[in-house]
């Protein structure tokens, strides 16, 4: 009886061994096989990672769509000037490339203080890419004033969050 019960649970422990996953090994690519061999794609997630020159994706992840501004300013700030002069040089780069730029206030002050503040920061920004040679009539501007805040928090830090303008892609990107 005895000899059948340890017989009984080496049997078990051996069942419940894990073997090894295998590893995948190289992908073949059409110049390693023949031309009749399929093309096996690669692992999951390699599709889509790099922006398409030119799209609104490759705006936003290379160049920047947003700048901030002191409480109660409009002026340029001196950490803005980089992301501008990057957004010139892109879109001078795609002339058909179609741009609003929205002006955003945190949520102390009137909604009609707010709307006239956010207006004048998108007038800023599009006067300072109209000066890096972008023509004016590829550029709307909006103000929405407190009325859309990214951070909904009460804190300074979500106020500066909220005190910006967006360049946003209205038309002309691949």
């Amino acid at each position: 009886m005895r000899l059948a019960l340890v017989f009984a649970a080496t049997a078990s422990m051996a069942a419940c061994a894990s073997k090894p996953k295998p590893q995948p090994g190289p992908v073949p690519g059409p110049t390693t096989q023949g031309p009749e061999a399929p093309v096996v794609p690669g692992p999951p997630g390699d599709v889509g990672q790099a922006a398409v020159p030119g799209s609104e994706q490759d705006f936003v992840i290379n160049v920047g769509d947003r700048v901030y501004f002191d409480f109660d300013s409009y002026d340029i700030r001196n950490d803005a000037g980089p992301v501008l002069d990057a957004q010139a040089a892109w879109l001078n780069r795609y002339p058909s490339v179609r741009v609003r730029i929205e002006g955003n206030a945190d949520e102390r002050g009137t909604r009609e203080y707010n709307l006239a503040l956010g207006a004048r920061r998108a007038n800023s920004v599009r006067d300072y890419l109209v000066a890096r040679g972008v023509s004016a009539s590829r550029i709307s501007t909006i103000s929405y004033g407190k009325e859309q805040p990214i951070d909904p928090g009460t804190t300074e830090d979500a106020y500066q969050r909220n005190r910006n303008a967006r360049t946003a892609i209205t038309g002309g990107a691949r």
